[in-house]
């Protein structure tokens, strides 16, 4: 008998040890509670594939009289931000697809080109005296004359950046900022965590990478923002988090009217709202609260404030801003473009839809994914577009 138990026990010892380790929970749903375990809900893994342009139904794109909208590049698959050269070429980053595209506009037509691959997530570009700037997850690199020599190889500022180096929201949006330092966001490395010292901030820097400052912190995840024409002050869009129920917190647009300032994450949401999960007394004492909502699970991405001619006048200094559409809903909201009418001290502001079509309410489903918005020499705007990995140009005739 005791050589058989000690045989069953040998047995069953190299059974487990032979049995693989169970596969950690995906990253999404990090923060998700036991009473929502059984959700089926999940993010929709994006097209990065090109989509032929007899597959872009860009006839089903609705907006305001007047306005017209037609398709201006593609086969960028996973386009999110872009930005314009000074000889006017369009350079456009990616997430997961870990590419970065030049468009050049050839009059009747564009051409589209990779110019970085296999980079880890290579989401923010940005533009300052001939000088593409890629910002990655591990890595800012600088692409010199880009313009005019295509072939450049691009100098190496990571060092210099100092990133931290956790991948969950920490894909960037970047920008040159009035003062022509560089504004980087650091996104929480969580869904709803209590984040490390150097996550969910706003920093600034030099173009060289010299003097970091924080600008802003209690910030979850923004991946947009622009400076006010008159005021020169920074507001950005903000991501909600997930797994609190389909109805909140809200996407938020916030104002940075002082450096310093605390936007409330992890502790305080939108509105007001405590965490259920992550507490501390008094949690949303001393926060900022957003100039407006963006409604819940909305995926606020890229945003400008407009200051060119081509629109009416009333849209002068109104803020478009993309919202690339939930994944945390049974019922899908956003893929749009809204606009933003708001006096500069943040007071009175108004969200009405522009540039609607991509998601078919009734049918619950979404061809379009809007990501940023471009505003145009001339004061026509563009817009990208993630899922079907183009660009598409608004323009206004009277």
């Amino acid at each position: 008998m005791n050589k058989l138990i000690a045989f069953v026990f040998v047995a069953t010892s190299l059974a487990s040890r032979a049995q693989p380790p169970k596969a950690p929970a995906p990253i999404w749903q990090q923060g998700r509670p036991p009473e929502m375990a059984e959700s089926k809900q999940a993010p929709f893994p994006p097209k990065l594939t090109v989509t032929p342009p007899s597959e872009i139904p860009v006839q089903r794109i609705k907006v305001p009289a007047g306005f017209h909208v037609e398709l201006w590049a593609h086969g960028l698959a996973g386009a999110r931000a872009m930005t314009r050269g000074r000889k006017g070429k369009i350079y456009v980053g990616t997430r997961q697809i870990g590419r970065v595209y030049e468009v050049t506009d050839q009059g009747n037509a564009r051409t589209v080109r990779i110019i970085a691959e296999k980079l880890l997530q290579p989401a923010g570009v940005a533009f300052a005296e001939g000088s593409l700037y890629v910002a990655a997850i591990d890595k800012v690199l600088r692409y010199d004359g880009i313009e005019d020599n295509p072939n450049v190889a691009p100098v190496d500022l990571t060092r210099e950046f100092n990133l931290p180096p956790e991948q969950h929201h920490n894909w960037k949006y970047i920008a040159f900022g009035p003062d022509k330092k560089l504004y980087v966001p650091f996104g929480a490395p969580c869904n709803i965590c209590e984040p490390p010292e150097q996550y969910g901030q706003i920093r600034r820097y030099e173009r060289d990478g010299s003097g970091m400052e924080v600008i802003a912190r209690g910030i979850r995840n923004t991946l947009g923002f622009d400076w006010h024409p008159e005021t020169h002050e920074l507001w950005f869009t903000e991501n909600g988090r997930d797994w609190m129920g389909e109805n909140g917190p809200e996407d938020e647009l916030n104002r940075i009217s002082r450096t310093g300032l605390n936007f409330g994450f992890p502790y305080c949401h939108a509105n007001g709202m405590p965490d259920p999960q992550i507490k501390k007394e008094a949690p949303c004492e001393g926060v900022t609260m957003p100039v407006t909502l963006l409604v819940p699970h909305a995926a606020a991405l890229g945003m400008i404030f407009y200051t060119g001619k081509m629109f009416p006048p009333s849209f002068r200094n109104t803020m478009f801003v993309a919202r690339k559409g939930s994944w945390n809903r049974t019922k899908l909201f956003g893929f749009d473009v809204v606009t933003v009418t708001v006096e500069p001290d943040g007071k009175n502001a108004k969200v009405t839809p522009f540039l609607t079509g991509f998601l078919d309410p009734e049918e619950n489903k979404f061809w379009g994914r809007p990501t940023y918005v471009l505003q145009m020499p001339d004061g026509a705007l563009v817009v990208s577009d993630e899922q079907s990995g183009a660009i598409f140009r608004i323009t206004y005739r009277k």
